[in-house]
């Protein structure tokens, strides 16, 4: 097609083809009569060929007409499904997502949060993987993923860290050690007790978070047994091991052979958002945007009140 041809002529042509009346089409297009009569007539110079039958009682569409007209939808319904495309990559609604999480995550409310972000934006490959913080944030910073949920991670190079909750920690111990009796303890009394712990290889910064409520008291936890999931070490606390502290929403997974008891310290453990610096991708800003309102609102489904 003629390069000078225009999106608009398109349109004016259609018009006229399908209302067969130079007077309709104008009204339709709200444009004066004289100005679209001279366009279809650029229309027809720049193609070289008639595209109406004029006569002083009708239009008719000539063979050159019938098959522009069809070409003519085709095309403007095209730029019409492409620019909504544009569209919707601008509004974060198309496109590769790639998010990380830590398990201790998944007893917030980040299950809901992706659930309900699939049903939002279908069009998006939203492509989940679980890392411990240590692995999601080098993942981040090389580019393997466009957005975090780290536990404790911290200001790391590159990235953005935001706090989206905090929650309190708590002692898990056998069901019957002698402190799974008392609601409520410092952890100055876990002073003998053997640790079940993760590695700090996995997140030093929340390593050492966790190992800060034994320093108030002079001691650093003695880690007899390490495990890479929150239900691995409940178990071999359950199973008589040792003690451990963990955050407050690790409880949900804890079984009968474990009790949780509250300890006394203003130290709390945070889930955070992370993504890379001068990240601005739509796609990325709507996930951010969905995952603040909801993740700030509560930790878990168990910590929320019950309706009654």
């Amino acid at each position: 097609m003629n390069s000078n041809i225009e999106i608009r002529h398109l349109r004016y042509f259609i018009a006229v083809a399908e209302e067969l009346h130079f007077g309709r089409a104008a009204q339709r297009l709200h444009l004066a009569q004289p100005p679209l009569s001279q366009q279809i007539r650029k229309l027809e110079d720049l193609l070289g060929h008639a595209l109406f039958l004029r006569t002083s009682r009708a239009v008719k569409l000539t063979s050159a007409g019938e098959v522009l007209l069809d070409r003519a939808r085709n095309t403007l319904k095209k730029v019409s499904e492409d620019l909504e495309d544009v569209r919707s990559v601008g509004r974060g609604e198309v496109g590769s997502l790639k998010v990380g999480f830590i398990g201790s995550a998944m007893l917030t409310a980040l299950p809901g949060i992706l659930g309900s972000y699939r049903r939002q934006y279908p069009k998006v490959d939203l492509q989940l993987r679980e890392f411990h913080s240590a692995g999601a944030i080098r993942a981040l910073q090389d580019g393997s993923l466009d957005v975090g949920f780290l536990r404790d991670g911290g200001p790391a190079e590159g990235l953005e860290v935001e706090t989206l909750l905090s929650e309190p920690f708590l002692a898990a111990l056998p069901a019957r050690h002698p402190l799974a009796k008392r609601k409520t303890f410092s952890a100055a009394l876990l002073r003998d007790e053997p640790f079940v712990l993760f590695s700090p290889t996995f997140g030093r910064r929340a390593y050492e978070k966790t190992a800060s409520l034994c320093e108030e008291h002079g001691f650093r936890p003695r880690i007899v047994q390490e495990a890479p999931q929150w239900l691995t070490i409940l178990r071999l606390v359950g199973a008589g091991l040792g003690v451990t502290i963990a955050p407050a929403c690790a409880e949900q997974i804890a079984m009968g052979d474990v009790v949780c008891r509250k300890l006394r310290s203003a130290v709390r453990s945070d889930v955070e958002l992370a993504y890379r610096v001068g990240q601005d991708r739509a796609l990325v800003r709507t996930f951010c945007e969905l995952a603040r309102e909801n993740l700030r609102r509560g930790l878990s489904v168990r910590q929320r009140p019950l309706i009654r």
